[in-house]
């Protein structure tokens, strides 16, 4: 049976929580891949409203198993403040529906400490972090000194954990001025929520590794988008991990021969939350049209979106670096209204035509967009389930999309609902 993985190709908020919601009807396992507590789905199921940032999407579905992998960076204290949000709207969660890998590593207070200082005392260049300590809690885990979800099991491991992560940590709190860690405290605190989060902890590779082969769909979800990916995306104004599709297989431990089926899922426009280079950002009063017709604005954060005209050039890019198979086109009901709309075909840098965004930071600052021009239209968008609801002028705008940017339409999303989506090709058919 197919295997799927769902990614964003852009930066971010593209309505991934919708669409994974929606595929994982078809599947039996929704696995989360990568990122931390900084990721935000939002879901409207039948009006209401469920926001996740850690746990998988598929976790509103009932008779799900959902996988939180070990390229993720766990947050407990979150884990069990979310679950118990979920609870109170009635989702049962329960370890025969969460299971996280024993191998994860823990986001503690002195990451989100760490990280919020220095984006403080960043007089230089700020990268627009959210300051949960997502980044410090990766640099733990490549400098193997990490405390992994298994720690929490075994006492004596837990104190020689935290004693080598103080090392590090109390060096560098003494260079910006904090107080050492209170150690005592924290371990007394990791105590107190272990078993909050032992009882979900599994081998997490094996059993999606057994289900494979046992024939079960396993959808594998993944947060922020790939102009983000710490490798691929706009350096420095990135997040901390790999966004890109072949994370899927070494965030989880299924092997990359699994996926069957990448689905990049793309706004029909474009936005970017934070600091960091956008060539076809508007600040007019189209910018602003945008955002108030999208709702732009961060599901964990809050922060206002900076919005734009849809960029051809850097979707081809990421549709290029995951293996994009076919795109999960969102928000085309935004676009209603308009009388002229525009593509970013290419960047002009330095009197030269690009028709991709350079990697050095200085460069990509100063590209600008080569605009292609398209009729709008005047009728409504919002919940067609068929292309036969869509105007003329509408279709063609998803058309040119996929000429430009090389790959499919798979799915088409009209509004949050979870059922006003179309689908032209099905990522789960054999």
């Amino acid at each position: 049976m197919a295997n799927v993985v769902v990614v964003g190709a852009q930066w971010g908020d593209e309505g991934k929580g919708k669409i994974v919601d929606w595929l994982s009807e078809r599947a039996d396992i929704i696995a989360r891949f990568q990122g931390g507590h900084n990721a935000g789905h939002t879901l409207v199921i039948d009006g209401e409203v469920f926001k996740l940032s850690l746990l998988p999407s598929g976790i509103v579905r009932g008779g799900k198993l959902s996988v939180i992998g070990n390229g993720v960076v766990l947050d407990p204290w979150h884990l069990v403040k979310e679950i118990d949000g979920l609870r109170s709207q009635g989702v049962t969660v329960s370890p025969e529906t969460l299971m996280i890998a024993e191998n994860t590593p823990l986001i503690l207070p002195i990451h989100g400490e760490l990280d919020r200082a220095r984006e403080s005392q960043n007089s230089v260049a700020k990268i627009g972090t959210t300051g949960r300590g997502i980044g410090p809690a990766y640099e733990d885990k490549v400098g193997r000194r990490s405390i992994r979800v298994a720690d929490l099991a075994d006492d004596a491991t837990l104190e020689t954990r935290v004693d080598r992560a103080l090392v590090h940590h109390n060096a560098l709190r003494a260079g910006l001025g904090l107080d050492p860690v209170d150690r005592d405290k924290l371990l007394a605190d990791l105590r107190a929520i272990a078993p909050a989060v032992l009882e979900y902890a599994g081998p997490v590779w094996k059993v999606l590794n057994e289900n494979r082969k046992a024939g079960k769909r396993i959808l594998f979800e993944g947060a922020q988008g790939s102009l983000l990916d710490i490798d691929f995306g706009t350096y420095p104004f990135v997040t901390s991990s790999n966004v890109l599709a072949g994370q899927a297989a070494t965030g989880t431990g299924i092997g990359p021969g699994s996926i069957d089926f990448v689905l990049g899922i793309v706004k029909a426009y474009t936005t970017r939350v934070g600091e960091g280079p956008f060539p076809a950002e508007l600040t007019d009063e189209v910018g602003q049209r945008l955002g108030e017709r999208g709702h732009e604005f961060g599901t964990v954060t809050g922060r206002k979106r900076r919005c734009g005209w849809f960029d051809a050039v850097l979707v081809r890019q990421t549709c290029a670096t995951s293996g994009v198979n076919g795109i999960a086109l969102t928000k085309l009901d935004v676009l209603d209204g308009f009388e002229t709309l525009k593509i970013c075909v290419g960047y002009e840098l330095d009197g030269q035509r690009l028709d991709y965004l350079p990697i050095a930071s200085d460069q990509q600052a100063r590209c600008t967009p080569i605009y292609e021009e398209m009729p709008g239209w005047s009728e409504s968008t919002e919940g067609a389930r068929s292309w036969a609801d869509l105007p003329a002028e509408a279709i063609k705008y998803v058309r040119r999309v996929e000429e430009l940017i090389e790959c499919p339409v798979a799915l088409l999303s009209t509004s949050p609902e979870r059922d006003d989506t179309i689908l032209v090709t099905d990522p789960f058919a054999d």
